[in-house]
């Protein structure tokens, strides 16, 4: 090591010192040389999107963000849009093919977000699931291995906790997603 107040001299590695943290010239933190050589700058290669479709103004702001974020790299949005399951109870009130054309009336408006974007069809894709919100949402996270989740929050009606608390379904994703989750706001 430098005597104190003496700069640090580099090593014939690209080390700094004989510190034994010090790092060869080409990694990354603590990437490995093959994490290294596929890394190509590009920060989000993919970025989920969950949308919902009952409220099209609270998904505005995550649709811009995600644009804006995919936009230096290339990378890819999927949306995601969550169908409730209809309670058993309901069930014999709503016609047989109910389910089927919620799917349909979602596939649509989500194909017209998906042409609204400007992207080309390579880049950017949509799926609709159903059951449960953030389960869902979670589980099209572990399929699609996505960098980034770029959700909308519902603001909580008390004013006094408006800034505290996210809405629930973006907690669970926040809390339990395996990847960076940016939750924006109006």
């Amino acid at each position: 090591m430098a005597p104190r107040g003496q700069p640090a001299r580099p090593t014939a590695d690209g080390g700094i010192g004989d510190a034994p943290h010090s790092r060869s010239v080409g990694k990354r933190g603590n990437m490995s040389e093959n994490q290294v050589t596929e890394w190509d700058g590009a920060m989000y290669k993919k970025i989920l999107v969950p949308i919902d479709l009952a409220d099209p103004d609270l998904a505005k702001p995550a649709v811009a963000t995600a644009l804006m974020m995919a936009g230096p790299s290339e990378g890819m949005i999927r949306f995601v849009n969550v169908l409730p399951l209809t309670p058993v109870m309901l069930a014999e009130y709503v016609p047989p093919d109910f389910e089927v054309q919620q799917r349909k009336a979602a596939e649509d408006a989500l194909a017209i977000v998906v042409k609204e974007t400007g992207l080309p069809s390579a880049r950017v894709s949509s799926t609709v699931r159903q059951g449960g919100i953030y389960q869902e949402i979670l589980e099209e996270a572990n399929s699609m291995q996505p960098d980034l989740i770029v959700m909308s929050s519902h603001r909580p009606q008390r004013h006094a906790v408006r800034t505290y608390f996210l809405g629930s379904n973006a907690g669970h994703v926040v809390r339990y997603a395996k990847c960076s989750v940016l939750v924006v706001r109006n």
